[in-house]
């Protein structure tokens, strides 16, 4: 199971770097802090689908990885609208665009925990 684990826990790195870096596009980034924006729906869809191999390699039952993958969405929507509405105006020589930033980053990386705990936990 750590194995399993692992692997998970690599491919939600992965996923994350190319849904956050390499795929999000300028409309998405613009955007994400208008609420009901299509292109921050697209943003965190985006992410919730890159999820699914993560979730295939702990082996989790398709009515876990239907919930996972709509939790994933709605919190990475939300973290990010909330960052982006902070971020507005904030240069990034500004202390607290760093600190913002980080907390997102944090809050996603805790969110790829969470799923694991619950494919783990056999929820």
């Amino acid at each position: 199971m750590v194995t399993s684990i692992l692997w998970a826990m690599l491919a939600f790195q992965i996923k994350h770097f190319i849904c956050d870096f390499v795929l999000q596009t300028q409309s998405q980034i613009r955007n994400k802090g208008t609420y009901g924006h299509l292109a921050g729906f697209a943003h965190a869809g985006t992410h919730a689908v890159g999820s699914l191999p993560a979730l295939l390699i702990l082996g989790a039952r398709p009515g876990t990885i239907a919930i996972l993958l709509f939790a994933e969405f709605v919190i990475h929507y939300h973290v990010d609208w909330y960052k982006a509405r902070i971020d507005r105006g904030r240069a990034e020589q500004d202390t607290l665009y760093w600190i913002v930033f980080g907390i997102d980053q944090l809050i996603h990386q805790l969110t790829y925990i969470g799923m694991i705990y619950f494919v783990v936990r056999g929820f």
